[in-house]
């Protein structure tokens, strides 16, 4: 069977769902060779976010769009041009957007689309408002018109089936995986060599890692961490590429007055993700909402204690082996980063417990589930 998949976040996206598709057309190339893949996005950028983001396999060929994906979006979701996404793959079996969208398909063939939040529903002063009107009516238009519904967790498949009456038997929570890579790093040259390429210093830290945008609760965590910085040696380091509305964020820090203390690195390269994990003293998740917060496992994977918002999917993801608190009581936030980081033996409890937590998700078994759905469709 010819399977047609998006790939435009894979070209465009470092994190999020960039992440998510790259990690899981790789994992798929790998575990099936019988059916032949055909990879399609818009036109990719001049620059990749990561470099070598699609595998490459006998079975798998790439066809881009002559069209950027502002252009498609226009003709595609705006425009509604019932242009089918053949037009550049060719024939297909099966198609799917692994990116909340559906764009059109030709023929009856089935087509799947992955959901990864309903964030824009219950957070949406945290999103621009042309952002939301847009999600609000594309992303159901694109459910409607989908054979079957991935989503990231439980939680994401019960906003589905409340707030927009989706029919339970057409969505699957397929979960993410942890890639091999998210290991305890002990090595001193890697870290000192991390610490040197961000600028880290020597200090101890704590990490957050995700897209600077108002959905990640930056500016609560660092009212938070403001009461600390006369009590611990610790600074705060946010990992993660600029998304929208964040100059806030950047104004929290002066009002606090953490110009020294709290430091926003930018994009991190996945290959020195695992050395910034395993260097810091604890791991802050204060996110409003999540559809899995993959961040999270790669921090457990890395031996790292977790602190994590008790919102949306995470506690679903986190298990047991995270500590966990509501996003929006700061006290309690301030309270629990004290008692962990002056607490070693109970944050290693918590890193040992994230460890073997993280061991229970793989990209492996994402990619086999999602074959067997590919084979259910298909049968059908």
């Amino acid at each position: 069977m010819v399977i047609g998949i998006d790939v435009t976040a894979a070209l465009t996206q470092g994190g999020g769902i960039g992440r998510y598709t790259r990690e899981l057309v790789h994992a798929l190339i790998a575990v099936d060779d019988t059916n032949r893949y055909r990879f399609f996005s818009a036109k990719p950028p001049a620059v990749l976010p990561v470099p070598e983001p699609l595998p490459q396999a006998n079975h798998v060929t790439y066809r881009p769009a002559p069209l950027d994906e502002r252009w498609l979006y226009r003709l595609w979701y705006r425009l509604r041009l019932p242009l089918p996404v053949q037009w550049v793959t060719g024939k297909l079996d099966l198609f799917h957007s692994p990116d909340f969208v559906l764009p059109p398909v030709n023929g009856r063939i089935p087509t799947l689309l992955t959901v990864h939040d309903l964030s824009f529903i219950h957070y949406p002063h945290v999103f621009p408002e042309r952002l939301v009107s847009y999600l609000n009516q594309v992303v159901p238009w694109s459910i409607s018109r989908a054979t079957h519904v991935l989503a990231d967790s439980e939680a994401t498949r019960n906003d589905l089936l409340t707030i927009w009456q989706v029919p339970p038997e057409k969505v699957t929570v397929l979960y993410s995986g942890v890639h091999e890579r998210f290991q305890p790093v002990s090595d001193v040259q890697k870290i000192t060599a991390v610490r040197q390429k961000y600028h880290l210093a020597e200090w101890p830290y704590l990490l957050s890692v995700g897209t600077l945008q108002p959905r990640k609760n930056y500016q609560m965590l660092i009212r938070a961490f403001a009461p600390l910085a006369d009590k611990v040696p610790h600074h705060l380091v946010i990992s993660g590429g600029k998304g929208w509305l964040y100059d806030e964020m950047m104004a929290e820090v002066a009002r606090q007055g953490l110009t020294e203390r709290v430091h926003f690195i930018g994009f991190v390269d996945d290959t020195d993700l695992p050395a910034l994990y395993s260097a810091a003293s604890l791991f802050v998740f204060p996110s409003l909402y999540e559809g899995f917060g993959l961040p999270l496992l790669e921090a457990m994977g890395c031996g790292t204690a977790v602190l994590t918002s008790s919102s949306s999917s995470l506690p679903e993801v986190a298990g047991e082996a995270a500590q966990q608190l509501p996003p929006d009581d700061q006290h309690a936030w301030t309270e629990m980063m004290l008692a962990l980081l002056t607490n070693p033996v109970r944050r290693e409890a918590l890193a040992h417990a994230g460890h073997i937590q993280a061991k229970q998700f793989s990209w492996q078994a994402s990619a086999r589930q999602l074959l067997k759905i590919y084979q259910r469709l298909l049968s059908a």
